[in-house]
């Protein structure tokens, strides 16, 4: 799988929910686009990740 176009193994049948905790991901700051498409927050739990999949990940940051 591709993760902000960097090669990243999965673990078999993981979902997202599962793989932003394994890469300490915090998803309350973050937004996630899987495949071209953003992925609600309501559907990291459901959402099974495959290694043809291509992920990118942006954080919020604040500042002023």
């Amino acid at each position: 799988m591709k993760l902000n176009g960097r090669t990243v193994l999965l673990k078999q049948d993981q979902t997202l929910a599962e793989f932003l905790l394994a890469e300490r991901f915090d998803g309350r700051t973050i937004a996630v686009e899987l495949n071209g498409v953003i992925v609600a927050r309501a559907e990291y739990e459901t959402t099974r990740l495959t290694d043809e999949d291509s992920l990118e990940i942006v954080s919020f940051v604040g500042g002023g």
